[in-house]
């Protein structure tokens, strides 16, 4: 019965794991967006102060040019993790399901030894 309490403990481990994962990817999504938020502003002072917002201008600021690709990239990579996310979340849901199933055998265990305790007290 003790490998059924060992088994209780690792799929509980195992459902942490995957919720400290998807805190994570929550971060760092958070932070990209924050991070591409902060781009967006740049790009519009810098526009701002040349007069130009026309991306294919030949005056259009360089450094406007450098900030959009980034904040591109970093809503690129955004994207991504929130598909690194949706599998985490599903993975997240299996583990749970296992830790379920897991506690509710050891319950059932547990209930048995007590019956059978019981029985065996009453006999002896």
């Amino acid at each position: 019965m003790k490998s059924r309490e060992n088994l209780v403990r690792l799929k509980q481990f195992q459902v942490s794991e995957k919720r400290r994962q998807l805190m994570q990817l929550d971060m760092m999504i958070a932070e990209f967006d924050r991070m591409a938020g902060e781009l967006d502003a740049q790009i519009v002072a810098e526009e701002k102060k040349a007069g130009i917002t026309d991306i294919n201008h030949f005056a259009y600021p360089t450094f406007a040019k450098a900030a959009r690709l980034r904040r591109d990239n970093l809503k690129n990579s955004q994207a991504d993790l929130m598909q690194q996310r949706a599998v985490a979340e599903s993975l997240l849901g299996e583990a749970e399901a296992e830790l379920s199933k897991a506690e509710l055998l050891e319950s059932r265990d547990s209930k048995n030894r007590e019956a059978t305790d019981t029985r065996s007290a009453m006999i002896g």
